[in-house]
């Protein structure tokens, strides 16, 4: 996974590294076959010499998982100890109750629409659920299966000097289960990995010092980077036989031309946005993850994942457990909810006035739900068997609920929705046929979504 820090070092996933400069991969350790790489150029070269749909996707991933009782299926006639302390509100749609620690998107409820019935049958762990809900399979076998948008960036290349798919923040992080998150690009290969930011783009005079102009850089560092540069094109010529050296020198151009692309420091320069912008999205890590999204977006990012947070351990977060190390209701309401609640309605206000949410997708996922009943300690722990997820933009229409959770919003009692299904959706939105199959292990056809799994249809009919 390339990581571009705001500290002049990338990282790569395995955690290598090479001071000054953006490195992808190592050789011998690379993980990709020269066919691979030969069509992944090809496929790159297609999509810039045929018409581009314009369809992109933002992933907003609530890691830690919201309760779905206390925020989008309010349960008022069910007892105390199941309804929580929040009161249900109108919204912009006749359809969608919320309760009233979300009244940003109780105005913009025409925009979105709600799947109150999504549910898997993992093990009630937040890994699990991260796998299923980004790739639509659970990792088996010692298998594991891409993100979808690595998937995108394999089939449809990238549409400007930015790569086709950034995480912000920063990948997930540690949160309990030490299993693959499903972040990354699993069997497509590294070549297809995500960019990964890894800096808080609300910090003071944030910039990312890898991206900068040249003059800017300095001549020192700049000629360290040209004697880089300069060592790989030796290598190349001495290895020019090895898989793992033109890899090398494919990833090296992607980082150089990044490093050195105008159209790719714009697109992270926050600075660029007017302070009245930035404070409407609020100032901190995710108002201004959402708020450097829309701009990627508009720069030609096909598809940006944002991790709403990075870890459940020591930090305030939807993992509503009550006790420390997690989190209270109360921190929910007066910390979690009202940052998060600011910064979407600014997203969807925002790309629907630049007339982009038409064709760009924002889903809200999340691993799992929470327990029906608040638990001794006043929060409520896993529940994978009914939780919610939503989308707007991107032909979804808006003002929805799809399914219906039973009266205490423990399971499913109409239209149960999986994971394979939530993702079928995303790659129907992006324009994917989901009969269309990646190369999967030892070059076998690996389908995008399980046989027979549809897009949940309710969303895009008119």
């Amino acid at each position: 996974m390339l990581r571009i820090t705001d500290h002049g070092t990338a990282h790569t996933c395995d955690g290598i590294h090479r001071r000054d400069f953006l490195e992808i991969g190592s050789l011998g350790a690379l993980g990709l076959t020269l066919p691979q790489l030969l069509a992944a150029k090809a496929r790159a070269a297609d999509s810039t010499s045929q018409p581009d749909d314009g369809r992109s996707a933002i992933m907003i991933f609530n890691l830690g998982a919201p309760s779905q009782i206390d925020t989008f299926d309010p349960k008022p006639e069910a007892a105390a100890e199941i309804r929580g302390p929040f009161q249900p509100i109108s919204t912009r749609s006749a359809d969608i109750r919320l309760t009233e620690i979300l009244p940003h998107h109780a105005r913009h409820a025409d925009k979105f629409s709600l799947v109150r019935s999504c549910f898997h049958t993992a093990a009630a762990v937040h890994d699990t659920g991260h796998q299923m809900l980004q790739t639509g399979r659970l990792f088996t076998g010692g298998l594991n299966t891409p993100h979808v948008g690595c998937a995108l960036a394999y089939l449809k290349g990238r549409r400007s000097d930015l790569p086709p798919h950034v995480i912000l923040p920063e990948p997930m992080g540690r949160t309990g289960g030490n299993l693959p998150h499903g972040q990354d690009a699993g069997f497509l290969g590294k070549a297809f990995d995500p960019l990964a930011l890894m800096a808080d783009p609300s910090k003071p005079n944030f910039k990312v010092p890898d991206l900068l102009p040249p003059e800017q850089i300095g001549d020192v560092r700049l000629d360290r980077r040209r004697k880089l540069k300069s060592l790989v094109e030796e290598s190349m010529q001495r290895f020019e036989s090895s898989q793992n050296a033109k890899l090398l020198e494919s990833n090296f151009e992607t980082a150089y031309r990044i490093m050195t692309s105008p159209q790719a420091r714009d697109a992270f320069d926050l600075s660029k946005e007017p302070t009245a912008v930035r404070e409407k999205y609020g100032m901190n890590r995710f108002g201004q993850c959402c708020l450097l999204a829309r701009r990627l977006i508009e720069a030609g990012v096909r598809f940006v994942t944002i991790n709403t947070f990075i870890t459940v351990f020591d930090e305030i977060t939807w993992d509503i457990h009550g006790s420390k190390p997690f989190t209270s209701i109360e921190g929910m309401k007066n910390i979690v909810a009202p940052m998060y609640d600011q910064a979407y309605g600014a997203l969807l206000e925002e790309l629907h006035e630049r007339g982009m949410l038409e064709k760009t997708l924002v889903c809200n996922l999340a691993e799992f739900g929470r327990t029906p009943r608040v638990n001794p300690a006043g929060g409520r722990d896993h529940w994978p068997q009914c939780f919610t997820c939503y989308f707007a933009g991107g032909g979804v229409q808006g003002g929805r609920v799809v399914g219906r959770s039973d009266p205490i919003g423990g399971y499913p009692a109409e239209r149960p929705v999986d994971p394979a299904e939530v993702v079928a959706t995303i790659y129907h939105a992006l324009g994917i046929d989901l009969e269309t199959t990646l190369s999967g292990p030892a070059g076998r056809p690996f389908p995008v979504v399980d046989f027979g799994k549809h897009e949940i249809k309710e969303l895009f009919q008119a």
